[in-house]
């Protein structure tokens, strides 16, 4: 087929279609990410047994199906959050302002990998990685550049940190302190989740059962302190993002929530003490009714697993609350305009999912950080849902659907087979260290890819509707003078601080990691004394040990 028009792109399918089922054999039903089996068509014949208020309820009243709020989004709009970090603070707080002056109503920060992994800037290992995929934070100073002009109190901040996530929170909190805001009324989101770590991104530091006791220790000074906070997002997108199919990322999600309500409960916290400040971070992919479906089954499955198993009592602590993100793994460097049709497509699975927060990706993210106006597109789609599509009118308005209700009946029995499964393998830790949970989604990651490249899955441009040239789009691009900048910086921290106040805070906090008390006012001592990331993290790596990951054949 020729192009439209002279000039234009060629835009024909060269690539060949799926193949056809012969005429003896009926053709098989198309499935969704997790291997369920779609149909013609739905009727009542297709749910669950059980009656409409135990299985589906009310929005507001448990289990939560419908969503934790009576009124949802006709209340209150979800936070709509821009992911946003590249280079050093100041460049990151001009790309924040920039957002906010676009409607942004949530800050979420992305930091750079040494700062991920507790390393300085000025660290042989940090080197070529300074600034890259997310901005650079060494000291209290760059916090307080970060955050230069902006109300920490009138603004809900997103960090999306994990084995450092302590030192990133009392960086915050030290910043909040020296402009003399009331820490209490501080709100926003530590991600902390360090067991996905282990499972599916690799910024680790220490030891699994260390690396927990920071997480609990957060949790109990956070609630006397900053008990607005969040003090953990506990995340299935990266497990998602690997390869994990729907089900598995509900399932293996609470299976690590689980994990840390039965840390903290051991540590001598109060179920109702913590639970209610439990966060979650999901994907939402581009197969709508299965994603819809996802976000509704894990909110009736936590509720159920907190009152039930836990004993929580707290409606609160009953509740999902939960941050979604669209699916970098699907957006292509071919054709990337085609991104901003996936991540509305997403980004409607996600508000029709119930979500409280929500952040779009830009359609140039499969090339490189984005650029000031794929972001602004990003933002501008979710204003869209939100202004034009009537979308958050009716709560849960998929309710009902025979299709919807089967989809969120079957995730929730697949997911809780997977539970069953953890529970016998010794819990999640073990499942985890013996790599059970990483197999499985090495699994589905390699089932997906096979799928890809036989044509079994379409993904439009990639291995259908190709085209031949491919029209550049401009890319954002990282001063590379900025490393140096950076490295400086820190070491002119150190030449002027007090050497005495540094000293005695850095002992301080190795005294503690070695006698059990809580890390988090010592963190903030030491950080407060000027303090690095890295130094403070090296004092842990000292006492804990780091981590040494087991092998997956």
């Amino acid at each position: 087929m020729e192009s439209l028009r002279s000039g234009e792109l060629d835009i024909s399918d060269k690539s060949p279609l799926p193949p056809a089922s012969s005429n003896d054999d009926p053709p098989a039903d198309p499935a969704t990410s997790s291997h369920i089996a779609v149909h013609s068509l739905y009727t009542p014949g297709d749910l669950k047994d059980g009656d409409y208020d135990t299985q589906i309820g009310y929005p507001g009243e448990f289990p939560y199906t419908r969503g934790i709020q009576p009124t949802m989004y006709r209340g209150r709009l979800w936070t709509m959050r821009q992911y946003a970090g590249m280079g050093d603070a100041e460049e990151s707080n001009r790309r924040y302002r920039f957002l906010l002056a676009h409607g942004i109503t949530g800050l979420s920060v992305a930091f750079d990998l040494p700062t991920q992994i507790g390393y300085d800037s000025d660290h042989e290992l940090a080197a070529g990685e300074v600034g890259k995929v997310g901005v650079a934070i060494d000291s209290i100073e760059d916090m307080e550049r970060l955050f230069e002009g902006i109300d920490q109190t009138r603004i809900s901040t997103s960090m999306t940190i994990n084995a450092t996530a302590s030192i990133l929170l009392a960086l915050y909190v030290a910043v909040a302190r020296r402009k003399g805001h009331d820490i209490r009324r501080l709100s926003g989101t530590v991600q902390n989740d360090i067991l996905k770590e282990y499972i599916a991104r690799g910024t680790y530091i220490y030891p699994i059962h260390h690396a927990m006791r920071i997480v609990t220790d957060l949790f109990a000074w956070a609630n006397g302190n900053v008990p607005e906070w969040n003090t953990i997002s506990i995340s299935g997108y990266h497990m998602r993002e690997a390869g994990a199919t729907a089900v598995q990322e509900v399932a293996f999600t609470l299976a690590n929530a689980a994990a840390y309500v039965e840390a903290a409960m051991n540590a001598g916290l109060s179920i109702d003490s913590f639970a209610p400040r439990i966060s979650f971070f999901f994907n939402a992919h581009s197969n709508f009714f299965e994603e819809v479906a996802k976000f509704r089954a894990a909110r009736r499955m936590w509720a159920r697993l907190m009152r039930s198993r836990f004993g929580a009592l707290n409606p609160r602590s009953w509740m999902l609350r939960f941050h979604v993100q669209t699916a970098g793994s699907t957006l292509t460097a071919q054709q990337p305009e085609n991104n901003i049709v996936r991540t509305a497509i997403q980004a409607l699975a996600a508000v029709l999912g119930g979500t409280q927060s929500l952040h779009t990706n830009s359609f140039d993210e499969a090339l490189a950080l984005p650029t000031e106006a794929a972001a602004r597109i990003a933002l501008r789609t979710q204003q869209i849902i939100a202004c034009e599509s009537g979308a958050p009118h009716a709560i849960d308005p998929l309710a009902g659907s025979y299709f919807v209700e089967s989809l969120t009946d079957q995730i929730e029995t697949r997911a809780t087979a997977y539970l069953e499964k953890i529970a016998a393998l010794g819990g999640m830790l073990k499942s985890i260290e013996r790599g059970y949970i990483q197999q499985e989604i090495q699994n589905s990651a390699y089932q997906y890819q096979r799928a890809v490249d036989s044509g079994e899955i379409t993904v439009v441009g990639v291995n259908r509707f190709a085209q031949a040239k491919e029209k550049a789009v401009p890319l954002q691009h990282i001063d590379e003078s900025l490393e140096q900048r950076q490295v400086e910086r820190v070491r002119a921290l150190r030449a002027k601080r007090d050497p005495g106040r540094w000293a005695a805070a850095i002992a301080d906090l190795g005294n503690a990691a070695l006698s059990g008390a809580n890390l988090m006012p010592r963190i903030l001592e030491a950080v407060e004394a000027y303090a690095t990331v890295g130094e403070i993290s090296n004092v842990m790596r000292e006492r804990f040990g780091e981590y040494q990951e087991a092998v997956v054949i």
